[in-house]
């Protein structure tokens, strides 16, 4: 063991001295987790995304600048005030989603709900956009009613607006009599209802509901990564695996023509140390790499894994399966310009199909069950099951067991079909 331990030491040595290598085992699978990371950055928790929204304010009032606080406090928004030409031009121009313009009269119409023409608002938003326009009405919908909430708990406010309704209305002399006896009662006696809770006398005003809403806890379950990264380095971990397992079954190859090997088989080695270190040289620096990709996640990208024993047991049986896979890759070609040839088109297929390319996440269903014959795909769903999809032990045990399986398959083909001499 101890000979096999110190082959494989010395090529791990070998690899990372050299800067090309180190650069495609560790820097190049991190590119790709942090650039597809921050592509996708937001899109995988639609809680994070705002809408940027102008808001112009034609009004002027106080009652116009506190729906505007309200309207910036809202969490769906990002609010931007700016005058109307400006607004109109950077919705046209596609760098806000809409504007809203409160025209004059908008305060007096919000702190006076009971008396003349309601509230009114201008929306600005391309008819092409339903989806974000209806958003947007909503929440503008919301804060308004906010604002009615608030006044609602105000007593003298309330009372003070149901009398100014009510000596408006002594002077409404247009209005229909009927209708004018029926609001005058509705007022004169919402008016003595707050004075008498004002003085103190008669119930409160909270014992009066003319509805009642029981209110029950449901715990959010999160079907999805908290972050675009918590997909994107298990991607950027497949292509350490490629790498990695490109690197030493090329090696292998290179080894081979130039009698590398057969000096190794002079020295006082058998063939199942030389090959028994190559494998656990390619197992070692999987490993190792991965253990740096994660880390780099964890402490700059936010990556918080859900487990890590069972991420542990996802990068070591994605090792196995790749340390297989390096030795079959080993045997594709008798030199290193026909193994590539035959290597790296495999690759590229398994890649495209396993998740090193397109997330799984964001695959369609046809490509979700054609990814089923890349070892990559399992890897990718082991890794996912322990940073964010939640698995268990018994959910991890399908793919740990078809990478160690496959793993171990390609090996001993490899180990079979591996020819010791370079011919021709």
């Amino acid at each position: 063991m101890r000979t096999i331990w110190y082959i494989a030491t010395k090529d791990m040595a070998v690899l990372f001295a050299e800067k090309t290598g180190a650069f495609f085992a560790v820097g190049w699978p991190i590119m790709i987790a942090v650039f597809f990371g921050l592509l996708f950055s937001g899109a995988s928790d639609p809680s994070g995304w705002r809408m940027h929204v102008a808001v112009v304010d034609e009004d002027q009032t106080p009652g116009s600048a506190a729906f505007i606080k309200q309207l910036s406090e809202a969490k769906e928004l990002t609010v931007i005030q700016t005058a109307r030409g400006e607004a109109n031009e950077n919705v046209r121009k596609g760098k806000w989603t809409a504007y809203v313009v409160l025209p004059s009269g908008f305060g007096q119409a919000r702190d006076h709900p009971f008396q003349g023409r309601p509230a009114s608002m201008e929306i600005g938003i391309d008819p092409s956009r339903q989806a974000e326009a209806g958003l947007l009405q909503g929440v503008l919908m919301k804060q308004l009613f906010r604002s009615y909430e608030d006044m609602f708990k105000d007593r003298a406010r309330m009372r003070d607006y149901m009398a100014e309704g009510l000596s408006e209305l002594d002077q409404a002399d247009d209005m229909d009599p009927i209708t004018r006896k029926l609001l005058s009662q509705f007022l004169t006696s919402a008016v003595q209802l707050f004075d008498e809770l004002r003085e103190g006398s008669g119930a409160s005003l909270t014992e009066w509901q003319p509805f009642e809403m029981k209110k029950t806890d449901v715990v959010r379950q999160r079907e999805g990564p908290r972050s675009s990264y918590e997909w994107t380095f298990p991607q950027g971990l497949s292509w350490a695996f490629i790498c990695c397992t490109a690197i030493f079954g090329i090696g292998l190859v290179v080894e081979r023509t130039r009698g590398t090997l057969r000096r190794l088989q002079a020295a006082p080695l058998t063939r199942s140390h030389i090959l028994g270190g190559k494998a656990l040289a390619c197992f070692l620096t999987t490993v190792l790499v991965s253990a740096v990709i994660l880390g780099i996640g964890v402490l700059a990208f936010g990556l918080r894994p859900q487990s890590y024993p069972l991420l542990g047991l996802a990068v070591g049986a994605a090792s196995v399966c790749f340390v297989g896979i390096m030795m079959l890759v080993s045997v594709l070609g008798r030199t290193e310009q026909t193994a590539n040839a035959f290597a790296w088109p495999i690759f590229m297929v398994m890649a495209m199909t396993g998740g090193g390319m397109l997330p799984l996440v964001g695959m369609p269903r046809w490509l979700q069950a054609i990814s089923d014959f890349s070892p990559l795909k399992w890897a990718v769903l082991a890794l996912e099951g322990a940073i964010w999809r939640g698995f268990s032990l018994p959910e991890m045990v399908k793919p740990c067991a078809i990478l160690a399986a496959v793993g171990m398959v390609c090996f001993a083909v490899g180990v079979r079909l591996f020819p010791w001499t370079h011919e021709g």
